[in-house]
């Protein structure tokens, strides 16, 4: 099942990616943007200041009742919330990310609304074993 949100924002990114078709110039185009999330991210941290990174060990208790009762002892190490002006930055680097990683697709021949599709069958099937 394709999702026409999807399909058309590939169509979009094959009619107006006029400047970097070649394969070699999506591949780092796709790798530059995806960089700029990180600093992005990086800069709501040094920058801003709206978020701050507090990473350590992980920490599980040896008696945990079950496999899928870990999710609540698991941190993402994030303390705060994005501002305004931080949220539309990484929101612009990440639609750019999502803009070269459909590119790549198109040069490709791949549908992307069918590997979204495969990818959610593949973390629904496997569940808590996905371990992603």
């Amino acid at each position: 099942m394709n999702d026409p949100l999807c399909d058309r924002f590939q169509e979009a990114v094959n009619e107006y990616l006029i400047r970097h078709r070649s394969i070699l110039d999506v591949l780092s185009k796709l790798g530059e943007s995806s960089g700029r999330v990180n600093r992005a991210v990086a800069k709501a941290v040094t920058s801003c200041g709206c978020i701050r990174i507090d990473a350590t060990k992980q920490s599980i208790p040896p008696d945990i009742g079950s496999l899928s009762s870990v999710r609540d002892y698991m941190r993402n190490h994030v303390e705060g919330k994005l501002c305004e002006y931080c949220t539309e930055i990484l929101e612009d680097e990440i639609g750019r990310t999502l803009f070269y990683l459909t590119a790549l697709c198109n040069v490709l021949d791949l549908n992307l609304s069918d590997i979204l599709q495969k990818e959610k069958e593949r973390v629904t099937c496997l569940g808590i074993f996905n371990f992603s």
